[in-house]
């Protein structure tokens, strides 16, 4: 079974900055990123990067928010930039590996870390 665990929640004053980060146990992952679940939505995506480096971002979080992966590991970093209000909510740290057929996507999530925006 594969674990993450994600680090570097908190609280920060609008404009402010924050680094997530997540470590997953167990063979590389084909794709792993970030999704958040804010007051009164669903949980939503944020960003994903693949194995080979290849990242997506939500339009919400374009040009704030940068996704990385340390090569050849399941390591990633959410470096969140200018935050806002609407930034608030818990973000999950996600994996992903792909399958056969029958099974093509196996999806495993950490426990979640609360970020808040508020002055």
């Amino acid at each position: 079974q594969v674990q993450l665990m994600e680090s570097g929640g908190g609280l920060v004053q609008p404009g402010g900055s924050l680094r997530l980060s997540c470590a997953a146990s167990g063979r590389i992952l084909n794709v792993m990123g970030w999704f958040r679940q804010t007051p009164g939505k669903g949980r939503e995506l944020v960003a994903t990067v693949t194995s080979r480096g290849y990242t997506n971002y939500a339009a919400a979080v374009l040009g704030r928010f940068t996704i990385s992966r340390d090569s050849g590991s399941n390591m990633i970093y959410l470096q969140m930039n200018n935050l806002r209000s609407e930034d608030t909510g818990v973000y999950y740290c996600n994996g992903q590996r792909f399958g056969p057929v029958e099974n093509p996507v196996t999806n495993f999530w950490g426990q979640g870390t609360q970020v808040t925006v508020s002055s």
